[in-house]
């Protein structure tokens, strides 16, 4: 893919704010090659996301920003972003013992598929420093203690090496410990989770058991934003199975672990892409 300026924006709707921006861009010779647009009718909220090729510019990035600023002044908003598609994405992937998620990204990147700079994986246990380390990527294993001020002081170290990487996208790969609100806060808008189990049904703890109890004929994985409301992030991606009443727990987690993967894998790939833009609890994915 050329070499390209994402623009995301939300801001009040009106009148005029695609000819505002199109204009703009217009004005220096900005080439528009691919946009997408939405109202929310219920808020009255417009999005946008917009590319453009870097080289129809007669500036670099940190120059459309500073110009770019005005629009959005004008528009009302403070909820705009520009990236760069050269710039590769840093990310940071947290991990327990179950390393579905992680052999899963781990291969995408390694082939290419997935092009983003993996600088660490961390995990509460070590089990997963082997395959982590045969693909090339430091492996950091910071234990947790079951007492309050040893999982405090777990959290923290984690904090420190997850910020001398200040990643674009701190990756919960069934990372199975609660994330408190001060971390939270930090990491807003960077770290995903993938849950499996298609929420709002069956959050928290063993989603797959709730579901075996309850019958179901689907589970799912749902990919979202950490916040400090367990499981209730704003939702990124989600998908399901069909499962039926011959199915145990365990096929529904081994069947469950597929959807897991895809799910966190389109999640990431939105979100490193600038596709997802966050209002309230919603999400809108371009």
């Amino acid at each position: 893919m050329s070499h390209r300026f994402v623009i995301s924006l939300g801001c009040p709707d009106r009148t005029g704010i695609v000819a505002r921006i199109a204009s703009f861009l217009a004005e220096h010779g900005g080439l528009i090659v691919e946009a997408g647009y939405h109202t929310d009718q219920d808020t009255g909220w417009f999005f946008t996301r917009q590319e453009v090729r870097a080289d129809s510019l007669p500036f670099g990035v940190t120059e459309l920003r500073e110009r770019f600023a005005e629009v959005a002044r004008e528009l009302g908003t403070d909820a705009w972003r520009i990236s760069d598609t050269e710039q590769r994405r840093r990310v940071v992937i947290l991990v327990s013992k179950e390393g579905h998620c992680l052999h899963d990204l781990l291969g995408r990147i390694g082939s290419g598929e997935l092009d983003v700079d993996l600088r660490a994986v961390i995990g509460n246990h070590p089990r997963l420093g082997p395959i982590t380390e045969a693909h090339g990527v430091p492996f950091h294993h910071v234990p947790f203690p079951a007492d309050p001020d040893g999982k405090t002081a777990a959290f923290e170290e984690i904090n420190a090496l997850v910020g001398g990487h200040d990643p674009h996208a701190v990756v919960l790969a069934r990372f199975m410990q609660v994330v408190p609100p001060w971390l939270c806060e930090q990491w807003a808008g960077r770290a995903l989770n993938i849950h499996h189990s298609f929420l709002p049904s069956f959050a928290g703890a063993r989603p797959y058991h709730q579901a075996y109890e309850r019958g179901v004929k689907l589970v799912g994985a749902t990919c979202h934003y950490v916040t400090p409301e367990l499981d209730a992030g704003p939702i990124i991606e989600q998908d399901v199975t069909r499962v039926d009443h011959t199915d145990s727990v365990a096929d529904m987690v081994r069947q469950g672990r597929d959807i897991e993967k895809v799910v966190l894998a389109r999640g990431l790939r939105a979100h490193l892409e600038d596709r997802v833009l966050v209002h309230g609890k919603r999400t809108v994915v371009f």
